[in-house]
């Protein structure tokens, strides 16, 4: 992989510190392998984008979702953005907050099948 420019490092250490609680609560659960021992990194740029996680030997992204992300030009935005994740070789897996917040267990079992069957998402 390419060494990071710069700017693209001091972005990633900008949105790691001011993670939502959502990706707070999820990134716990990811860290230091702690998912079946899988290596996840926060904010890994991808062209233009930053992913809230990714598993790069996996080539999974996982995007925490909130409220943010439901009205129709937020949707097209999504849409666009996964498109230029998966151009890149990434299969990218949308997680909403709520069900980090109230069903963690689910969120993680749902990583973890993507991870196991490398299905395309």
């Amino acid at each position: 992989m390419r060494g990071l420019r710069l700017h693209e490092t001091a972005r990633s250490r900008e949105l790691r510190a001011a993670q939502t609680p959502a990706e707070e609560r999820l990134w716990g659960a990811l860290r230091a392998r702690r998912l079946a021992g899988y290596k996840f990194v926060r904010q890994l740029p991808i062209g233009p984008y930053f992913a809230d996680f990714a598993c790069r030997d996996e080539a999974l992204v996982v995007e925490v979702d909130g409220a943010t992300h439901s009205t129709d030009a937020e949707i097209a935005r999504d849409a666009h953005r996964d498109r230029f994740l998966r151009a890149a070789g990434f299969r990218v897996l949308r997680v909403a907050n709520d069900e980090v917040f109230h069903n963690l267990d689910g969120v993680k079992e749902t990583i973890l099948t993507a991870l196991e069957r490398r299905e395309t998402l």
